[in-house]
């Protein structure tokens, strides 16, 4: 029992710190990215450790321009969340039940290796125009968290 005037440390607060505190880690992040429609971020958290980190740009061994002349993106332009995924693919950890924190929220394409790799939550800042991966992975049990100022 608490003594009277004692406060309990409310755990979703401390959440919502460490969300926001990621998120402006993700938006750090997406200034890596050398495309000019949109730079996104993304950081995979297990345990409370950053095991991959990710944005969006062309494949290694490609030329870093991510838009054509006329400002289209180039078909090949791996987004963040892929890029932070196939990260972890290739090292020693596993993104099974990991936090994913994304600037921009995911596309239908990877939001099928979001829950391929057994992410179990999502924290985003910006919507993405077609919410079709946010509902897949909501109806796939998928926790999702909207922070727009972190």
């Amino acid at each position: 029992m608490l003594e009277e005037g004692v406060i309990k440390y409310d755990d979703s607060k401390k959440q919502e710190r460490y969300d926001r505190a990621y998120l402006r880690m993700a938006l750090e992040w997406a200034n890596l990215s050398k495309c000019t429609r949109k730079q996104v971020g993304a950081l995979l958290v297990k345990d409370g450790m950053i095991i991959s980190d990710g944005y969006n740009g062309t494949p290694s061994g490609f030329e870093n321009d991510c838009e054509d002349e006329a400002g289209d993106t180039f078909w090949y332009v791996l987004h963040a969340e892929a890029n932070a995924i196939m990260k972890v693919a290739k090292s020693n950890n596993s993104a099974r039940n990991s936090t994913l924190y994304i600037t921009l929220s995911p596309c239908r394409e990877c939001s099928k290796l979001i829950l391929q790799a057994g992410i179990r939550r999502l924290v985003y800042t910006t919507g993405y125009k077609d919410d079709s991966g946010l509902n897949f992975l909501q109806d796939a049990g998928v926790d999702i968290v909207q922070l727009e100022n972190p």
